[in-house]
């Protein structure tokens, strides 16, 4: 009997490494592909390359006329990164934009280019994931500046981040596209750009948004509608994969960032298949 019981403590011990182990990897995969999230989060060198031993401490430096902010340090180092957040605390500053040493000013929002609007969309298990593999990053000690406000900061909120998804939406490739361009943020800059803020309602995807305020002068967001002229109505299915893989147009104009082309580039293949379907969806638009 006590043979038996040490084997089954040591089948139950696996199990739950089994399954932390794959909570970890999914939240791998969404971090690092979909999400992009190391796009802002991760410091890079002169040459514009992510320093991999610096990875997700605090990167890009956002300067606009209603904030100055940097991207935190996300990893689990206790005193400059999120090593002493609760799994909640942290959930809460993904999808609602709050940090936990704000409570008591009534929810002081995070800097208002971390796309939480579009992060309520995440499924519940899919939060578990991230917080799981952040957890599981080497920690790093670099301390961000606080964010400077200048104006109140207003979000709209993302439509289908708001009326939800769950599994029985996922039975197409549309609605499965839909999850991933909504967690991936992507209508966040290519939709029509009005008085600071994305226009989700008239504007889905037109694109015109401009990225001077994280230094990059001269980079406007693509149209990335079904229209067929000033859109991807156009575009074979390749051309769109390759623009969003490889940062390369139709006519092979290398693209610029900020768009994380080595960030989705690991995207597997039935997921950029699904981005696909729905993109393939987005009302025409000049």
């Amino acid at each position: 009997m006590l043979r038996l019981g040490v084997i089954v403590l040591l089948l139950s011990g696996f199990f739950d490494a089994a399954m932390a182990e794959s909570a970890i990897e999914r939240g791998d995969y969404l971090v690092n592909t979909i999400m992009a999230c190391g796009n802002c989060h991760s410091p890079r060198d002169a040459n514009g390359r992510t320093i991999a031993d610096k990875a997700l401490s605090g990167g890009l430096t956002f300067n606009t006329p209603a904030f100055v902010a940097t991207a935190s340090n996300i990893t689990p180092d206790p005193e400059t990164g999120i090593g002493s957040w609760t799994d909640a605390e942290i959930k809460r500053a993904l999808i609602e934009g709050v940090r936990p040493d704000h409570r008591h000013l009534s929810g002081v929002p995070l800097a208002a280019i971390m796309p939480a609007n579009f992060y309520k969309a995440l499924l519940p298990e899919d939060l578990d994931a991230i917080v799981a593999y952040l957890r599981s990053v080497k920690p790093v000690r670099n301390e961000i500046a606080d964010p400077v406000y200048k104006t109140p900061i207003h979000r709209d909120p993302y439509p289908d981040a708001e009326s939800g998804f769950n599994k029985s939406m996922f039975k197409e490739p549309v609605g499965r596209g839909a999850y991933l361009v909504t967690i991936g943020h992507c209508m966040e800059c290519h939709s029509a750009w009005s008085r600071g803020v994305s226009d989700f309602r008239t504007g889905l995807g037109r694109g015109g948004r401009s990225f001077a305020e994280a230094g990059l002068g001269g980079v406007t967001a693509a149209n990335i509608t079904s229209d067929r002229t000033a859109g991807i109505g156009t575009w074979s299915d390749q051309e769109i994969v390759r623009a969003i893989t490889q940062g390369i147009a139709r006519d092979g104009r290398i693209l610029k960032p900020p768009m994380g082309y080595p960030f989705y580039a690991g995207l597997k293949q039935s997921d950029l298949a699904d981005i696909l379907a729905y993109l393939r969806t987005v009302p025409p638009l000049q």
